[in-house]
C-alpha cells in the first residue's frame, strides 16, 4: 500500500470536487445555486440542472466545473436575450447589436469592472434563438409595417428606410410593403390632420411632409383637397 505524504494527501483531496448543496435562489425561483466543497460555485436554471444531471454528491474535475460555469453564463445570457425578443419582434441585426453590447466590459455601481461575455457565447445564444424561431426577419418586417405609427401615419418609403436600417433584406421589405393594405394617401392624411395646425407656413409644412417620405404630387394633392373641403 502506497503511503502519501501530508502535502500529497492535500493535493489529492483538492482534486475531489463534489457538489455539496443545491438551493433555489430567493430572487429567481427558476434558478439554483450550486455549491462545491461547501462553497458557492455557479448558478443554473432548473432545466439546465436537469439536462446536465447535476445532483448533490456529483463529483467533477476542475475542467468539468469550468465547462459548467460556461453553461451557467450561457443560461443567463440566453434568458436575458429571450426576454428582449419577447418584448416585441426584433430583427436579426437588432439582436446581434444587443448581444454585442453584452461583450463589452461594464462598470458596476460599486466601481468594479464586470467583464463582458465572449463572442462565441453570443453566437451560441443567437443561433439557439434563431433555431427556436424567436428571431425571424419576415415576421419582424410584417409586424413593423402593420404596427409602426399606425395612428400617426408613416409613408412606405419611411417604413422601407427603417427596415433597411434594421438589417432586413430588401426583397423581404418589398414583398411585405406590396402586401400591406396601408397606402400613402391615407397615411399622409393622418399626418396632415395631426400636424397642420402647427404650421403657419405652407412651404415649411410641405417640406416636413416630404421628409416623411411622401411624394410632392401626393402632398400637393392632399393639401389642395383639404383646402377645398374647408372652404366648401
Amino acid at each position: 500500500m502506497k503511503i502519501l505524504s501530508g502535502s500529497q494527501q492535500a493535493d489529492s483531496e483538492e482534486l475531489i470536487l463534489k457538489v455539496t448543496s443545491i438551493s433555489v435562489q430567493k430572487r429567481d425561483k427558476d434558478r439554483v445555486n450550486v455549491s462545491v466543497n461547501g462553497k458557492y460555485r455557479l448558478s443554473l436554471n432548473i432545466s439546465q440542472l436537469v439536462d446536465l444531471g447535476i445532483k448533490i454528491g456529483s463529483q467533477y474535475t476542475e475542467e468539468e466545473l469550468t465547462a459548467l460555469e460556461d453553461e451557467s453564463q450561457f443560461g443567463k445570457l440566453y434568458m436575458r436575450a429571450l426576454e428582449y425578443c419577447l418584448m416585441r419582434p426584433h430583427s436579426q441585426r437588432e439582436l446581434r447589436d444587443y448581444l454585442y453590447r453584452k461583450t463589452r466590459d461594464t462598470r458596476t455601481k460599486e466601481g468594479n469592472v464586470r467583464k463582458g461575455v465572449s463572442v462565441a457565447l453570443t453566437e451560441r445564444v443567437f443561433d439557439r434563438l434563431l433555431e427556436k424561431g424567436y428571431i425571424d426577419d419576415e415576421k419582424f418586417a410584417d409586424f413593423w409595417i402593420e404596427n409602426r405609427n399606425l395612428r400617426k401615419g408613416s409613408s412606405k418609403r419611411k417604413l422601407s428606410a427603417e427596415l433597411s436600417a434594421k438589417g432586413v433584406d430588401r426583397t423581404i421589405i418589398e414583398r411585405f410593403l406590396a402586401e400591406t393594405e396601408r397606402d400613402d394617401k391615407t397615411e399622409l392624411q393622418k399626418i396632415i390632420d395631426k400636424k397642420r395646425p402647427r404650421y403657419d407656413d405652407e412651404q415649411k409644412f410641405m417640406s416636413y411632409l416630404a421628409r416623411q417620405g411622401f411624394s410632392y404630387d401626393d402632398i400637393k394633392s392632399a393639401l389642395e383637397n383639404n383646402d377645398a373641403e374647408q372652404s366648401s
